[in-house]
């Protein structure tokens, strides 16, 4: 049975009030499919089970199995291409030189989903090679998601994910192929700190970001969401900081003091002043 306007638009209350993601009319068939897959993997005999109990018991854990559900976790390595090579060209030489009296660098992914952003932001960083000797360079990475944390701390991928984007001197370079997977490198992994935050309620005390990678994932907020976490970002983001959103995403009429900056093909944020 399809699912009613009214459970429709109780999920939509639900997942927007735990994760601020704007679910908009039309969705109906994609909140039945996977609320669908939720109810199976938690033994219901139908989806109209799993919408009673959530009902009848709102503060379980079954809430946030159904806000992560539909949560998108679309990602690939080195996606989009360009930011990376603005990273590699221009961003972390700048960087460099400015923080050359302290040695430290930050660099965020903000909703990392599986961990293919973070990874090629640290195979990004190994490539360099010598030039970050003597350096700190802390790669943040974190989600909502405990299902996608769990896969990225495992650092194994389909070879459909691994033909989507991975250059093959990367395969080769910094990935095993066990079974039907491939697993990254020790070494890489261990370069990245996942970490659990949801990005629409307080966060967790983080580093003072130099470089914050938040890409794809405003747009599923409403203005006023935006606004809050852009903000946020605002206040955390070290002088000189640069920031990369999706190319479908700006900071355009939601917080005036980022400019936009273009780099190579990428375009990139920064603030205009202090921090506020």
């Amino acid at each position: 049975m399809p699912i009613s306007a009214g459970e429709f638009s109780f999920v939509c209350d639900l997942v927007r009030e735990r994760s601020a993601i704007v679910l908009e009319p039309g969705k109906e068939y994609l909140v039945e499919s996977r609320l669908s897959a939720v109810a199976r993997g938690e033994g219901f005999g139908s989806l109209e089970q799993l919408l009673a109990e959530l009902h009848s018991h709102p503060s379980n854990g079954l809430h946030q199995r159904v806000v992560e559900a539909m949560t998108t976790n679309e990602t690939t390595f080195f996606r989009d291409i360009h930011p990376y090579d603005a990273l590699r060209q221009t961003v972390l030489p700048e960087l460099l030189r400015v923080r050359a009296g302290e040695r430290q660098l930050v660099i965020w992914s903000a909703a990392c989903s599986s961990g293919q952003e973070p990874y090629s932001i640290a195979i990004a960083l190994k490539e360099l090679g010598s030039l970050l000797a003597g350096w700190s360079v802390r790669i943040v990475a974190t989600d909502l998601s405990t299902e996608m944390l769990a896969r990225a701390r495992e650092g194994r991928f389909s070879q459909i994910e691994m033909n989507r984007g991975l250059p093959a001197q990367y395969l080769v370079k910094y990935f095993t192929k066990q079974g039907l997977e491939w697993r990254i490198s020790d070494e890489i992994r261990q370069m990245v700190e996942l970490r659990e935050l949801n990005l629409a309620e307080a966060w967790p005390t983080l580093p003072a970001p130099d470089v914050v990678f938040m890409r794809n994932v405003l747009i599923y907020f409403d203005a006023d969401t935006k606004r809050a976490i852009l903000g946020r970002v605002r206040r955390l983001m070290r002088p000189e900081g640069y920031l990369f959103l999706g190319g479908a995403e700006t900071t355009l009429n939601l917080d005036g003091a980022y400019q936009r900056v273009p780099i190579g093909k990428a375009i990139s944020y920064r603030l205009t002043g202090p921090a506020k």
